[in-house]
C-alpha cells in the first residue's frame, strides 16, 4: 500500500530567491567588517612586523634618564658620652691615665642618599631639602658614573625644595626642561626616575592619579601631583617625567605604612619649581600675599548659602592692609577661581598665589551675594606694618637673651604664623640664656607682663625695666595661651 506524500518540493523560483537573499546578507556582512572600522574610528590592524609589537618606553628613558642624578651626602654627627659616669672628675682622671681624652669631641660620619634632576645645562639641579639637610659634603653621580661635588645655592623650607650647583667648569650637562604642570590631566602616563634604596637608577611607570593633593609632611605649600608610579625611599628629589619628555614634578613623598611603595606617591608640580627659580639669584623667594583667610566649602555650608554644589573657598577674614581689601573682597564672599583655575580648598588658593610673580595682575572669580564677579587685582608682598623694630632683650628678667620684633604680615608669613595676629613675637632665643632656661621658644607671642598688655616692642622693653617680686609673663604658643611665673631673686 502506498501513501501519497504531503511534503511540497519548493519550486525553482524559491531557490533563486533564497540564494539571492543569502548572497545579500554575506555582502552586507563583508561591507560592515570593512567599512565600519573606518566609520567608527577603529584603526586597529594586525602588526606587520616585530617593531610594531615591541612598544616600549626605552626611547623616552634614553632621552631623559641622563638628567636624573644620584645624590650622596655626608654629615658629621657629634657623639655623646657613652655613660654619665665619664662626666665625673674621678673617673675622667682614672681613664685619662690610660690615654683616653674625654675633652676631645667625638664625631661619627652619617651617609645618606637621594636623587636630583638637572634643569639647566650649566649644572643647576633641583632636589628635596630633606635630601641635603645638614650635609657637610654633597656628591652628585651621573648615569655615566661621573662624579662631581655640588654646592647648595638656594633652599626653600616651605616647599621642601633645594637647588644645587654642580662644581664643574663644564657647561654641557644633560638636563630636563620644565613642563607646564597645569596641562597635566588625571590619567596621563608618567615615569618616575630615581635611586630607590641605593640600588641604582630605577625607572617605574604609572599614571597621574590625582592633582592638587593635600598631604601632611614637611612642606607648608601642599598641592601635590599624585601618581601610582612606584616611589620608594631614595627616590626623593627624583624626576616625575611626562610622556613627552618634560619634567612634570619632583618626587617628594609617599604614603606608606611599611616604608615601601603602595602606589601612592606625591611630587611637587613643575610650576612651583619654576616659580622658586626666581629666588636663586637673591637667595630668597618673594612670595606674594593675597591677604585673606579662607575655609573649604562643605556640603552643609553650600546648602546654607543656596549654592548648587560645594565649590570654592569661603572668605572668613580680610586683612585691611591687603590688596584684596582694597578691591572690595569681603567676609562671606566665595573665591571660585584664580586665573580661571578652580579653587577647591585653602591649599589650592595658597599654591595658585605662590606661583604668581610679585606685582603681576591676577583674575579672581568670586561669588558675592549669590552673583558671580570677576576682580582684577595685583598680588604684592605682605606689608611690614608695623616696622619690625628687632631688639635683643638684656637685663635681669625671664626674657633676657631673647630677640623680639613687632608682628606684621611680613614677619608672620616668614615664620609660618597667622598674618592676622598682632603683638610682639620672639624671633630668636640664645642658648644658655635666661629666656632659654625658662623655656621661651621662637615664634612665642608675648601678650603681657605682670598684667600689663604688650602691643609693641617698646611696651615690652618698658615692662622689663620693672623690678617685681614675681614675674608673670603671658604668651601665646601654637594658638594656646600659657603663663610663666618666676620669683625675682
Amino acid at each position: 500500500m502506498y501513501y501519497k506524500s504531503r511534503i511540497k518540493i519548493p519550486s525553482l523560483p524559491f531557490y533563486i530567491t533564497f540564494v539571492k537573499s543569502l548572497i545579500l546578507k554575506w555582502l552586507l556582512l563583508v561591507i560592515f567588517l570593512v567599512v565600519a572600522p573606518a566609520v567608527f574610528g577603529d584603526s586597529r590592524e594586525i602588526p606587520s612586523d616585530r617593531n610594531k609589537i615591541q612598544l616600549s618606553f626605552a626611547p623616552l628613558v634614553a632621552k631623559v634618564a641622563p638628567a636624573v642624578v644620584n645624590i650622596y651626602t655626608r654629615t658629621k654627627v657629634r657623639q655623646r658620652q657613652a655613660t654619665p659616669l665619664f662626666d665625673d672628675p674621678f673617673f675622667r682622671r682614672f681613664f685619662n691615665d690610660f690615654g683616653l681624652d674625654f675633652d676631645r669631641p667625638r664625631t661619627r660620619q652619617h651617609n645618606s642618599l637621594g636623587s636630583g634632576v638637572i634643569i639647566e645645562e650649566n649644572g643647576l639641579l633641583v632636589t628635596n631639602k630633606h635630601v641635603i639637610e645638614g650635609a657637610d659634603s654633597i656628591k652628585v653621580v651621573l648615569i655615566d658614573r661621573r662624579e662631581f661635588d655640588a654646592s647648595v645655592i638656594f633652599v626653600d623650607e616651605k616647599t621642601d625644595i633645594a637647588f644645587l650647583k654642580i662644581n664643574s667648569n663644564k657647561n654641557l650637562f644633560p638636563y630636563l626642561k620644565l613642563k607646564n604642570s597645569d596641562d597635566l590631566k588625571v590619567g596621563d602616563l608618567v615615569l618616575a626616575i630615581g635611586n630607590p634604596f641605593g640600588v641604582g637608577q630605577t625607572v617605574t611607570s604609572g599614571i597621574i592619579s590625582g592633582l592638587a593633593r593635600t598631604i601632611g609632611g614637611r612642606a607648608h605649600y601642599k598641592s601635590f601631583i599624585q601618581t601610582d608610579a612606584a616611589i620608594n625611599p631614595g627616590n626623593s628629589g627624583g624626576a616625575l617625567v611626562s610622556i613627552d619628555g618634560f619634567l612634570a614634578g619632583v618626587n617628594t613623598a609617599i604614603y606608606s605604612k611599611s616604608g615601601g611603595s603602595l602606589g601612592i606617591g606625591f611630587a611637587v608640580p613643575s610650576n612651583m619649581i619654576k616659580a622658586l627659580m626666581k629666588g636663586i639669584e637673591t637667595g630668597s623667594f618673594a612670595r606674594p600675599w593675597f591677604g585673606v583667610a579662607v575655609q573649604t566649602i562643605t556640603a552643609d555650608l553650600a546648602n546654607s548659602m543656596d549654592m548648587q554644589q560645594p565649590v570654592g573657598v569661603l572668605v572668613t577674614a580680610v586683612h585691611k592692609s591687603s590688596e584684596a581689601f582694597k578691591e572690595g573682597i569681603k567676609v562671606g564672599d566665595v573665591v571660585l577661581s584664580i586665573n580661571s583655575h578652580k579653587i577647591n580648598n585653602p591649599q589650592d588658593l595658597n599654591y595658585r598665589i605662590a606661583t604668581i610673580g610679585v606685582g603681576e595682575a591676577v583674575s579672581v572669580g568670586i561669588l558675592k551675594k549669590g552673583k558671580f564677579k570677576n576682580i582684577k587685582m595685583k598680588v604684592l608682598l605682605p606689608p611690614e606694618i608695623p616696622l619690625r623694630n628687632v631688639k635683643e632683650l638684656t637685663g635681669r628678667h625671664p626674657l633676657a637673651g631673647a630677640s623680639v620684633a613687632n608682628l606684621s604680615p611680613a614677619i608672620a608669613l616668614q615664620n609660618n604664623l597667622d598674618p592676622f595676629l598682632n603683638g610682639v613675637v620672639v624671633i630668636n632665643v640664645q642658648k644658655r640664656s635666661h629666656s632659654a632656661k625658662f623655656g621661651f621658644k621662637k615664634n612665642d607671642i608675648i601678650i603681657g607682663i605682670n598684667r600689663v598688655k604688650v602691643f609693641m616692642v617698646d611696651d615690652l622693653i618698658n615692662a622689663t625695666k620693672m623690678r617685681p617680686e614675681i614675674w608673670r609673663v603671658a604668651i601665646t604658643r601654637n594658638g594656646r595661651s600659657h603663663n610663666l611665673v618666676v620669683r625675682n631673686r
